[in-house]
């Protein structure tokens, strides 16, 4: 009666372990989950001021936007748009904002990267954009960001 006694209360403390052991581990990958989405919440983005009535601003809506989230710089830095006639968001401020519409901002986790000062046309714009995206590559550590990237791209070519 005694080993059967002890079988049992030693397969409780079994079962006890196992479980913690189980909720420990989902709790670290529960945890872990939710790093990699903040970090993932404030990657690249290519913040554009805008204003009512902004010729330039409607030359790029004419020429860019509608492409521009097919391309890879927009698949790296989704556009966002702010009206700059009202407050800036809480999450950029740390932009200094300027009169000059359309105002381009690469930003990558709450710091600037860089910024295009007006719609210089659609061949300027890309070419302007493609330094801003080197300085992106560069200002993470050995260009992780571009070659995962590239990967992204080739695996869904």
């Amino acid at each position: 009666r005694f080993k059967t006694r002890f079988f049992d209360q030693r397969m409780k403390l079994a079962s006890k372990r196992h479980i913690l052991e189980f909720f420990s581990r989902a709790a670290l990958f529960g945890a872990m989950f939710v790093a990699l989405s903040l970090s993932n919440a404030r990657a690249a983005e290519l913040v554009m001021f805008e204003q009512t009535g902004c010729a330039w601003c409607k030359a790029f809506d004419r020429e860019i936007a509608p492409i521009y989230g097919k391309t890879e710089e927009g698949l790296r830095a989704p556009l966002r748009r702010v009206d700059s006639s009202r407050a800036v968001p809480p999450d950029l401020a740390f932009i200094e904002t300027e009169r000059l519409t359309p105002l381009f901002v690469l930003v990558d986790r709450g710091r600037e990267i860089g910024r295009i000062r007006g719609y210089p046309g659609e061949d300027h714009f890309w070419g302007l954009l493609g330094e801003l995206m080197k300085k992106l590559d560069a200002s993470t550590t050995g260009g992780e960001r571009a070659q995962l990237f590239e990967k992204i791209v080739r695996a869904n070519d």
